[in-house]
Parts: C-alpha cells; sequence; structure tokens
C-alpha cells in the first residue's frame, strides 16, 4: 500500500474537476490545528481548541 501513494500521479491521469478549493483546505488544516487528543490512561478524550 505504500508504493501505491508513494508514487507521484501522471498529469494525463488527474482530474482537474476533482481539485479542492483553497477555503475547503484552510477548513481542514484549522481544524487539526484546533483539535487536541489527551490520552488519559486508556481513555482518549478529544478537545476542540478554539
Amino acid at each position: 500500500m505504500q508504493k501505491m501513494y508513494s508514487e507521484t500521479s501522471r498529469t494525463e491521469r488527474v482530474n482537474k474537476d476533482l481539485a479542492p478549493k483553497e477555503e475547503t483546505i484552510r477548513f481542514l488544516l484549522d481544524y487539526s490545528k484546533a483539535l487536541s487528543v489527551i490520552d488519559y490512561n486508556k481513555l482518549k478524550f478529544e478537545a476542540l481548541l478554539n
């Protein structure tokens, strides 16, 4: 599986219509920065810090 995701896509196989919008990428990056996962004993707590 690592080989499948590590090779770059050929330009003729890339669908230009499926490219994400800039605001979608910004939203996901901001969400991932605000997400905090805390491990305590065998429990996991997720906190959204915004």
